[in-house]
Protein backbone atom coordinates (compact mmCIF):
# COMPACT_ATOMS: atom_id res chain seq x y z
CA UNK A 1 0.00 0.00 0.00
CA UNK A 2 1.44 3.11 -1.06
CA UNK A 3 1.69 5.91 1.60
CA UNK A 4 0.86 9.77 0.87
CA UNK A 5 -0.90 11.20 -2.42
CA UNK A 6 0.19 10.28 -5.68
CA UNK A 7 -2.25 12.74 -8.09
CA UNK A 8 -0.42 15.27 -9.76
CA UNK A 9 -3.45 17.40 -9.55
CA UNK A 10 -4.31 16.76 -6.00
CA UNK A 11 -0.41 17.14 -5.16
CA UNK A 12 -0.96 20.82 -6.45
CA UNK A 13 -3.84 22.05 -5.31
CA UNK A 14 -3.08 20.86 -1.65
CA UNK A 15 0.77 21.24 -1.60
CA UNK A 16 0.20 24.28 0.91
CA UNK A 17 3.73 26.17 0.45
CA UNK A 18 5.54 26.71 3.39
CA UNK A 19 8.21 29.18 3.64
CA UNK A 20 11.34 28.20 6.64
CA UNK A 21 12.75 30.14 9.04
CA UNK A 22 16.59 30.71 8.52
CA UNK A 23 19.07 31.08 5.57
CA UNK A 24 20.63 27.68 4.86
CA UNK A 25 23.53 27.07 2.81
CA UNK A 26 25.10 23.63 1.16
CA UNK A 27 28.57 22.40 2.52
CA UNK A 28 30.84 19.25 1.55
CA UNK A 29 32.71 17.39 4.67
CA UNK A 30 35.29 15.72 3.24
CA UNK A 31 37.04 14.90 6.74
CA UNK A 32 37.05 10.67 7.03
CA UNK A 33 36.22 11.26 10.56
CA UNK A 34 33.96 13.67 10.28
CA UNK A 35 33.56 15.85 13.64
CA UNK A 36 30.08 15.47 15.23
CA UNK A 37 27.93 16.24 12.74
CA UNK A 38 24.94 16.84 15.48
CA UNK A 39 26.32 20.34 16.72
CA UNK A 40 25.85 21.67 12.85
CA UNK A 41 22.52 20.88 12.50
CA UNK A 42 22.10 19.38 9.42
CA UNK A 43 18.86 19.73 7.81
CA UNK A 44 19.65 16.84 5.41
CA UNK A 45 23.19 15.18 4.23
CA UNK A 46 23.60 13.02 1.34
CA UNK A 47 26.79 10.79 0.51
CA UNK A 48 28.71 11.46 -2.83
CA UNK A 49 32.26 10.51 -3.78
CA UNK A 50 33.45 14.03 -3.30
CA UNK A 51 32.19 13.91 0.71
CA UNK A 52 29.41 13.95 2.47
CA UNK A 53 26.91 17.00 1.45
CA UNK A 54 25.36 18.62 4.32
CA UNK A 55 22.65 21.48 4.33
CA UNK A 56 22.91 23.43 7.45
CA UNK A 57 21.78 26.88 8.86
CA UNK A 58 24.08 29.88 7.57
CA UNK A 59 25.19 30.73 11.09
CA UNK A 60 26.28 27.04 11.80
CA UNK A 61 28.32 27.18 8.80
CA UNK A 62 30.01 30.47 9.28
CA UNK A 63 31.13 29.39 12.63
CA UNK A 64 32.67 26.27 11.30
CA UNK A 65 34.35 28.08 8.36
CA UNK A 66 32.90 25.96 6.10
CA UNK A 67 33.17 26.63 2.38
CA UNK A 68 29.46 27.10 0.62
CA UNK A 69 28.07 29.00 -2.07
CA UNK A 70 24.81 30.91 -1.73
CA UNK A 71 22.46 31.26 0.95
CA UNK A 72 19.33 30.01 0.59
CA UNK A 73 15.56 29.92 1.87
CA UNK A 74 13.34 26.51 2.01
CA UNK A 75 10.02 25.84 1.32
CA UNK A 76 8.36 22.77 2.68
CA UNK A 77 5.37 21.98 0.47
CA UNK A 78 3.00 20.65 3.33
CA UNK A 79 1.13 18.28 1.56
CA UNK A 80 2.18 14.45 1.85
CA UNK A 81 3.03 13.60 -1.31
CA UNK A 82 3.71 9.49 -1.67
CA UNK A 83 7.50 8.51 -2.77
CA UNK A 84 5.92 7.02 -5.72
CA UNK A 85 3.98 10.48 -6.54
CA UNK A 86 4.72 11.31 -10.67
CA UNK A 87 5.36 15.20 -11.73
CA UNK A 88 5.92 17.66 -8.32
CA UNK A 89 9.03 18.18 -8.17
CA UNK A 90 8.66 18.89 -12.43
CA UNK A 91 5.79 21.00 -11.98
CA UNK A 92 7.46 22.90 -9.15
CA UNK A 93 11.02 23.09 -11.20
CA UNK A 94 8.99 24.43 -14.46
CA UNK A 95 7.28 27.15 -12.55
CA UNK A 96 10.25 28.65 -10.91
CA UNK A 97 12.40 27.66 -13.80
CA UNK A 98 10.05 29.68 -16.29
CA UNK A 99 11.21 32.98 -13.31
CA UNK A 100 14.62 32.40 -13.66
CA UNK A 101 14.41 31.04 -10.05
CA UNK A 102 17.01 27.80 -9.00
CA UNK A 103 15.32 25.29 -7.50
CA UNK A 104 17.36 22.37 -5.32
CA UNK A 105 14.35 19.90 -4.69
CA UNK A 106 14.77 17.57 -1.69
CA UNK A 107 12.18 14.69 -1.63
CA UNK A 108 11.76 13.55 1.93
CA UNK A 109 9.44 10.71 3.13
CA UNK A 110 6.42 13.04 3.85
CA UNK A 111 7.15 16.07 2.38
CA UNK A 112 8.88 18.05 -1.04
CA UNK A 113 11.33 20.91 0.52
CA UNK A 114 12.69 23.48 -2.06
CA UNK A 115 15.77 25.62 -1.09
CA UNK A 116 15.78 28.96 -3.60
CA UNK A 117 18.53 31.69 -3.39
CA UNK A 118 17.33 33.73 -0.22
CA UNK A 119 16.46 37.04 -2.82
CA UNK A 120 14.01 35.00 -4.88
CA UNK A 121 11.98 33.14 -1.78
CA UNK A 122 9.14 35.56 -1.43
CA UNK A 123 8.73 35.39 -5.31
CA UNK A 124 9.14 31.65 -5.62
CA UNK A 125 6.52 31.33 -2.83
CA UNK A 126 3.99 33.70 -4.50
CA UNK A 127 4.42 31.12 -7.86
CA UNK A 128 3.65 28.00 -5.96
CA UNK A 129 1.12 29.27 -4.27
CA UNK A 130 -0.59 30.73 -7.59
CA UNK A 131 0.32 27.22 -9.11
CA UNK A 132 -1.92 25.58 -6.31
CA UNK A 133 -4.50 28.32 -7.10
CA UNK A 134 -4.49 27.67 -11.01
CA UNK A 135 -5.88 23.98 -10.14
CA UNK A 136 -8.35 25.20 -8.44
CA UNK A 137 -9.49 28.17 -10.42
CA UNK A 138 -9.81 27.63 -14.34
CA UNK A 139 -9.67 31.28 -14.98
CA UNK A 140 -6.12 31.65 -13.88
CA UNK A 141 -5.00 28.97 -15.96
CA UNK A 142 -2.80 31.00 -18.74
CA UNK A 143 -1.52 33.81 -15.68
CA UNK A 144 2.02 33.48 -14.83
Amino acid sequence: MLSGETDLDELLIAMDPKLLEGDYVFCTVTKPARKSLSRLNPLATFAESEGLSILIPQQHADAEDLVYHGVFKGITLSVHSSLDAIGLTAAVSARLAAHAIPANIIAAHYHDHIFVPSEKATEALDLLKNLADQQTDPALTNRG
